[in-house]
């Protein structure tokens, strides 16, 4: 069996809900309506009683009924000596009258297929006596009117429920439309088809417009994912490619052309070079790979970043020397943080080597630690070819390189992608502003140990 829809589920849910709290209103209106209907008769009884008993009057020795109305608004009243008989008015065809009079009291008789209720009053008229007043009405005439109307609410009320449940499917189905636009879109890009296709309901502040802005934004990221994945693969098999030609071709001339010992060496140099510079390539992808699957854990522990940066500075003099470019260190002492501290001296030796590579003959590459409040705030200065403008918000992607013409001796790319990462796996920022021609500022800052 077919399932209903939810549109349908809830039209349902609201008919039947409808039905229901309609029918306790209803029965509720009904029994106190009833019950208003039986003392307002009651009342109207009572009153055509007593006012008749104000009209009577003696006149010659005889009981003179004077105005009196012997059918008063469905009340038959009658004039009754003190002794039962019968002087005035008028008494339904069915009622027994036999029955014995109660001052001020309500009785019920059944006659025939009616019910009665009966209410006697009684007056002394000087030497007459007393005089005896009875009102009575059909107790099936004080609920006629409820009746009535229960009886045309039970014929409109089908059509009343059938109308409301229309209208409910109806603006159900409106405000369910924007789902049928989310799943044919997400169909769409599920398929593959076209990425860059988005919901797009526009503006709204109910629950499906905030579903779909929600969509449109996780289907934003899964473009640029996937955009990004499908850029990484392309630069990673250029990267991978030159440096495999390279030893493709150096092994083959070692093989087919090199004459003496000494040529074949120089191939083998070359060979294990590029090899180097494979292994280094992938083992920064591997690195990248296993920090984009949540894979790369931080062994934290208390290390002192002056320190390190000290050590890095040292490590890199000959490198820089080779260019006549100057390290320089300013830190302040004891600037202490739970870090990993291999990932932290990756992030000094990539933000100073790139400073030396891109750096000018003659020039410097600074780095400079301090504390900031809460933070261990650093910088990595240089004065060399610096960033165009159009570059600065590139520079953090992978594989991306300023200045192209000189990729192939500068690396892979990769190295500010996995600074970047590392900082902010420890819950700090990264940044850069730089000037083309004049040099580059890279600003890092993390948690600093509490004191």
């Amino acid at each position: 069996m077919k399932k209903l829809s939810i549109k349908s589920r809830v039209t349902l849910w609201y008919t039947c809900w409808m039905m229901i709290l309609l029918g306790v209103m209803l029965a509720a209106v009904f029994s106190v309506s009833d019950l208003l209907l039986y003392f307002t008769e009651k009342d109207l009884l009572v009153r055509a009683v007593e006012d008749s008993l104000s009209q009577i009057s003696l006149e010659d020795g005889e009981v003179d009924p004077g105005d009196m109305d012997f059918l008063r608004e469905g009340v038959y009243l009658s004039v009754y000596a003190g002794d039962g008989t019968p002087l005035y008015g008028r008494v339904p065809e069915d009622f027994n009258n036999q029955l014995p009079f109660s001052q001020g009291q309500f009785q019920e008789v059944e006659a025939g297929s009616n019910t009665w209720q009966v209410y006697d009053g009684q007056r002394e008229l000087g030497s007459w006596g007393i005089v005896w007043i009875r009102g009575i009405t059909a107790k099936e005439r004080m609920s006629s009117t409820v009746h009535f109307v229960f009886s045309v609410v039970l014929i409109v009320l089908p059509f009343v429920v059938a109308l409301a449940a229309g209208a409910g499917y109806y603006i159900t189905r409106r405000a369910f439309r924007p789902v049928s636009q989310i799943v044919e879109a997400a169909e769409r890009i599920g398929s593959g088809s076209d990425l860059s296709l988005r919901i797009g309901l526009g503006e709204g502040d109910d629950e499906i417009h905030t579903l779909a802005r929600a969509f449109d934004r996780m289907f934003d990221r899964l473009e640029s994912s996937f955009a990004s994945e499908k850029q990484f693969t392309s630069d990673a098999s250029h990267e991978l490619r030159t440096p495999t030609a390279i030893i493709l071709s150096q092994s083959e001339y070692a093989l087919e052309n090199a004459a003496t010992l000494e040529e074949a060496r120089k191939a083998l140099e070359v060979d294990l070079q590029q090899a180097k510079k494979m292994s280094a390539l992938l083992r920064q992808l591997l690195f990248l790979a296993r920090a984009d699957r949540g894979a790369q854990k931080l062994q934290l522990e208390k290390i002192d970043l002056s320190e390190i940066a000290g050590l890095v500075a040292e490590e890199l003099q000959g490198m820089a020397a080779e260019k006549n470019i100057r390290i320089e260190t300013e830190s302040e002492p004891g600037l202490t943080a739970w870090a990993d501290e291999t990932m932290m001296m990756r992030v000094f030796i990539n933000l100073l080597t790139n400073a030396v590579k891109y750096g000018r003959e003659g020039g410097f590459a600074r780095l400079r630690l301090w504390r900031d409040g809460e933070w261990i705030a650093g910088e990595v200065r240089d004065n060399g070819i610096g960033i165009g403008e159009e570059n600065i918000s590139l520079i953090w992607n992978r594989f991306f390189q300023a200045d192209p013409a000189r990729t192939g001796e500068n690396g892979s790319g990769l190295g500010l992608s996995m600074v970047k990462w590392i900082v902010e796996a420890h819950g700090g920022s990264v940044g850069v502003s730089s000037k083309l021609g004049e040099g580059s500022v890279f600003s890092l800052r993390i948690p600093a140990e509490k004191i």
